[in-house]
């Protein structure tokens, strides 16, 4: 793509709201270098598909010649964003922001030149910020505009506490605008009244306020918002084989939305993805979809291998190749004792109830009682549900 193309695609695609994007275009196109914002708040250790399509809009803007300024929330996480929350959240510790920063920059790496990042964390402002200045700023905004909010009017006529630290979190975040002279701030299109709130707080500043750019949300895997709590995600760290597997249990009919928003197909592939939506078995559209997302991320050989891995498991009727082996001594053990032994359940009653819905197999038989005796044999393959596999060794 030329420029004009690479500056279509930038204010297009998954994008949901600019403000102002005449004024966003005009400044792109004059090649004038631009501070372009992220603020992420460490509130998980890995990084999944959702927040990962923003670092790739940062690309574009780093592949345009843009400096992106990364913001850390170290402090911020200790609050919590309210922006998509119906109920007030528990804060982090110092301790757990810690943990859950770790791995954070190595897996930001994976999408952009961390080389090129203006790398920072809001601690280094807010920690220093006096509470006259925060009040001095929090006598801009009223109550009932924070309020008015969606979530939070939700909550309000739902009798559901709203703390007034959630009410104070835009504004730091309006803050960090300021802190590092943001030409242009991204984000989720549920962020926009923090952005918003930036722009006010910059001009209270006698700054120029910031271009806006929020994203199209991508749901996660079975079509409700993506939450590690309820197992619908991807991260970018997944195995190559759980990425691939994953991503085949997407739901149809998000299938266009990964391909664009995850896949980065141009507008024509997209086109011809949709075409063949009407046509082909869904599985066979998931498979190029699985196989290119790894490929982002992993690369073109390991997608390959998970692709044949899948084929073979669960098309084939295979076992994988990497699979936990066990060792046991006794010649005979309990069905129950078994299975929790393989360490692929997290306890005897998980083990239990599986082996009473039939999802556990050895040697492709269902066990009939979690009391059965099961005789040990070398080498045999314990199966729970379709993905999970161990090998029995004798000791």
């Amino acid at each position: 793509m030329n420029k004009k193309e690479k500056i279509k695609d930038l204010l297009t695609r998954g994008v949901e709201d600019v403000i102002s994007e005449k004024e966003l275009k005009k400044k792109l196109e004059s090649g004038e270098k631009l501070r372009v914002k992220l603020g992420v708040d460490p509130t998980g250790p890995k990084i999944h598909l959702g927040r990962a399509s923003q670092f790739w809009k940062l690309r574009n803007f780093q592949e345009l010649g843009h400096q992106v300024v990364l913001i850390i929330g170290d402090f911020t996480a200790q609050i919590g964003d309210a922006s998509d929350k119906q109920a007030m959240r528990t804060p982090l510790t110092e301790k757990e922001i810690e943990k859950n920063m770790e791995g954070y920059v190595d897996q930001i790496g994976k999408i952009i030149d961390m080389d090129k990042v203006e790398l920072r964390h809001n601690s280094e402002w807010l920690d220093e910020m006096k509470i006259k200045e925060i009040i001095s700023i929090a006598m801009d905004f009223t109550a009932q505009q924070l309020i008015r909010r969606r979530n939070f009017k939700e909550r309000w006529e739902e009798d559901k506490p709203i703390g007034i630290h959630e009410l104070l979190y835009p504004l730091l975040q309006g803050y960090d605008s300021v802190a590092v002279e943001a030409d242009v701030e991204i984000g989720g299109f549920d962020q926009l009244f923090n952005l918003k709130t930036g722009r006010k707080i910059q001009k209270l500043f006698n700054r120029e306020p910031q271009q806006i750019m929020t994203f199209q949300m991508l749901y996660g895997l079975d079509g409700r918002k993506m939450s590690t709590s309820w197992g619908n995600v991807v991260t970018i760290v997944d195995d190559p084989e759980d990425m691939y597997g994953k991503i085949m249990s997407l739901n149809d009919e998000l299938i266009l939305d990964y391909f664009k928003l995850c896949a980065f197909y141009s507008e024509e592939e997209l086109k011809r993805v949709k075409k063949e939506m009407k046509k082909k078995n869904p599985k066979l559209l998931k498979k190029e979809l699985a196989e290119e997302i790894v490929k982002l991320y992993h690369g073109k050989k390991k997608a390959g291998r998970a692709k044949e891995e899948f084929e073979k498991v669960f098309e084939e009727g295979g076992v994988p190749q990497d699979i936990p082996e066990i060792k046991i001594k006794k010649e005979k053990v309990g069905a129950l004792d078994l299975v929790f032994a393989t360490g692929l359940v997290n306890s005897k009653s998980q083990a239990k109830r599986l082996i009473k819905q039939g999802a556990v197999k050895i040697e492709d038989k269902k066990i009939k009682s979690w009391k059965d005796e099961i005789r040990i044999k070398e080498g045999m393959i314990i199966k729970i549900g379709k993905k999970r596999f161990a090998k029995i060794l004798k000791k």
